[in-house]
C-alpha cells in the first residue's frame, strides 16, 4: 500500500506504462494479421502512438522519482479483459476479432487515464493530470477510429464465413449489406 499520494500516482503511472507496453505489442501483431491495409495501417500507426505515450508516461514517472516496473503488473489487463475467441475460420474474421479486442483495450485505457487524472487532480499534480487527459483524448480518438471499422469488417467476415450459403441466382442481400460478391 502506498504511503503517500505521490507514491499512489507513481504506482498508477507504472501500471499505465505496463498496460501500454502490452497493448503496443498486441497492436504490432494486429498490424500483421489479414490483408486489410486500411485496418493494418491503423493498428501500426496506433502502435507508434502507443510507444510515444509510453515515453511520455515514463518521463513523468521519472520526474516524480519513480522507475518503470520491469515485471508484469496486475494491469496487464489486455490479456485478461480481451475477448477470447475460438480460432477464426477466415482471415477476415481475425480482423473483426482484432477490432473487438482493440476497442475493448481503448475503453480500458480511457478508464485508466480517467482514474489517473482524478487522483492527480486531487493531489494538485496538474502535470500528471494534463498528461492523463491528453492521453485519454488520444485513446478516445483511436476508439472512434476502431469503432468505425467494426460494421464493414464484420459484414466482410460474415460474408466470407457464409459464402456457401449464398445462391448466386437469388439476391438475398442488398448491395449495401453485401460487400463480397
Amino acid at each position: 500500500m502506498p504511503a503517500t499520494s505521490t507514491e499512489l500516482i507513481t504506482r498508477y503511472l507504472q501500471q499505465a506504462i505496463t498496460a501500454e507496453r502490452s497493448f503496443e505489442a498486441q497492436l504490432r501483431g494486429f498490424a500483421q494479421d489479414g490483408d486489410d491495409e486500411e485496418v493494418q495501417s491503423t493498428f501500426a500507426a496506433h502502435a507508434v502512438q502507443t510507444a510515444q505515450q509510453i515515453e511520455r508516461l515514463t518521463e513523468r514517472l521519472k520526474e516524480l522519482g519513480g522507475e518503470p516496473q520491469q515485471e508484469e503488473s496486475e494491469l496487464t489487463l489486455f490479456r485478461e479483459v480481451s475477448p477470447k475467441f475460438s480460432g477464426p475460420a477466415v482471415p477476415e474474421e481475425q480482423i473483426a476479432q482484432n477490432l473487438i479486442a482493440a476497442y475493448a483495450a481503448e475503453a480500458m485505457e480511457c478508464a485508466l487515464y480517467e482514474v489517473l487524472a482524478a487522483i492527480a487532480g486531487a493531489n494538485g499534480d496538474t502535470a500528471t493530470e494534463r498528461l492523463a487527459r491528453d492521453l485519454q483524448r488520444q485513446e478516445h480518438t483511436t476508439a472512434a477510429r476502431v469503432w468505425h471499422f467494426l460494421p464493414s469488417r464484420s459484414k466482410i467476415a460474415f460474408n466470407m464465413l457464409t459464402i456457401d450459403e449464398i445462391d448466386p441466382s437469388v439476391e438475398t442481400r442488398t448491395l449495401g449489406n453485401r460487400l463480397v460478391e
